[in-house]
């Protein structure tokens, strides 16, 4: 089974498919490893881990088809939906952003409407093009997948730029370029969430940003609203982040027992691989 295949059987089963963010190899492999069948490969988070710098257009196209490579391949049996950004240039761009990430292994690119350079979707000073240009690198996205095994995700950041009308329209026009799943970004009420599930005739991913502009739902209410998909693209950037900072002050101020909950070392070991490691060793081993 393809990782889109498996994407696609997990959109034809009814539910809420809770979709954890991750950044790198081993975020991905924790994602696995805790059972969850899909991850969202965040350009927010890589572009933090891999920079140290704000998602706002800083990392290349090379860099996150780097990442991209990292992920699938510590996580290979489940589907990763990845952040395409605006496709990295114009239409045919775009057409080459699809085809790279599914031959790295993603399940699905989202692709975007925002003006390059973009930024977070729940930050300040977003752009969008217009809705023909909106509409084109879809169309481009949907031509890419023709040639590979691979979902499209089409995303509008126009709620904050021209209101919800102007985004909902958007998604319509998505629907009709053939695209497989729809993201209206940073909805600014329970009513506009449920407006944009019941009109969209395809899976709807809802995105929970602690802070952000969305209301934060549990994951049932979410599932009553009619959403698909619920994305956490920040909880473990976030909570490592909180994790190394307490551990680096308690380290500092030599008080060892405000360290943060940790691994033994045998269950770090475990955590990164080791066991299957060794078992695979001993097939080689010359007595």
């Amino acid at each position: 089974m393809t990782p889109a295949d498996r994407l696609r059987a997990l959109l034809a089963q009814p539910g809420l498919h809770v979709m954890p963010g991750c950044f790198d190899a081993l975020s991905s492999k924790l994602i696995a490893d805790a059972g969850y069948p899909l991850a969202f490969m965040s350009g927010f988070s890589v572009s933090a881990a891999r920079l140290g710098m704000p998602d706002t257009g800083l990392i290349s196209f090379g860099e996150m088809l780097d990442s991209l490579r990292s992920v699938t391949a510590a996580a290979p049996g489940i589907a990763i939906l990845a952040d395409g950004d605006t496709g990295y240039g114009n239409a045919l761009n775009v057409g080459r952003t699809v085809r790279e990430y599914a031959k790295a292994g993603a399940a699905c690119v989202m692709i975007e409407d925002q003006v390059s350079p973009k930024r977070c979707g729940h930050t300040r000073g977003k752009q969008v093009v217009g809705r023909e240009e909106a509409r084109m690198r879809i169309r481009a996205a949907v031509d890419a997948r023709a040639e590979h095994d691979i979902l499209i995700m089409a995303r509008t950041d126009a709620r904050a730029v021209h209101g919800f009308e102007d985004a909902l329209a958007r998604c319509h026009d998505f629907v009709a370029e053939g695209a497989d799943i729809i993201f209206l970004e940073a909805p600014e009420s329970v009513d506009e969430m449920r407006r944009f599930c019941a009109e969209i005739p395809r899976p709807t991913m809802a995105n929970m940003i602690d802070g952000g502009k969305t209301p934060i739902l549990p994951p049932a209410h979410l599932e009553a609203i009619g959403y698909q998909i619920a994305a956490y693209p920040l909880v473990l950037l976030s909570a490592a982040i909180a994790a190394m900072n307490q551990a680096l002050g308690a380290l500092r101020q030599g008080d060892l027992a405000a360290r943060p909950p940790e691994l033994t070392f045998e269950a770090l070991q475990a955590a990164v691989g080791f066991p299957p490691y060794w078992e695979a060793e001993t097939r080689y081993r010359v007595d």
